[in-house]
């Protein structure tokens, strides 16, 4: 499945919408980002029951603040509408496989269950 480039606009939709999202927050001056870009495509072929998306933190600056992206690259995974995973840093192949079959291991019944006992 091909890597989507998403906004402001249509980010809260891209994430409530599929059960599975990668946002790669990221720059064109970054140069670990660049490095990255091959890297989360190639896992967007093998993952293809995922969404894949890039957000440009210069052209979405509000929303990346919001989400407490002060590194990029930075990824975050979403299930199930709700955050998962999130680091600053570029991985390999091996280290974003990884993340990705966690992330579709995860109980999100009890994911759900602790996130609804944090907000009382």
């Amino acid at each position: 499945m091909a890597v989507q480039t998403i906004s402001t606009d249509n980010f809260e939709s891209t994430v409530t919408d599929n059960d599975i999202v990668l946002v790669d927050f990221w720059a064109t001056w970054c140069q670990p980002c660049v490095r990255f870009a091959p890297v989360f495509d190639k896992m967007s072929e093998k993952h293809a029951d995922a969404t894949f998306a890039k957000l440009d933190i210069d052209e979405n600056q509000e929303l990346a603040s919001q989400l407490g992206v002060t590194a990029v690259p930075t990824l975050m995974a979403f299930r199930e509408g709700v955050l998962v995973f999130n680091q600053a840093g570029a991985l390999n192949g091996p280290q974003l496989d990884e993340v990705i079959t966690k992330v579709k291991d995860l109980d999100m019944e009890a994911i759900k269950a602790q996130v609804k006992d944090l907000q009382g």
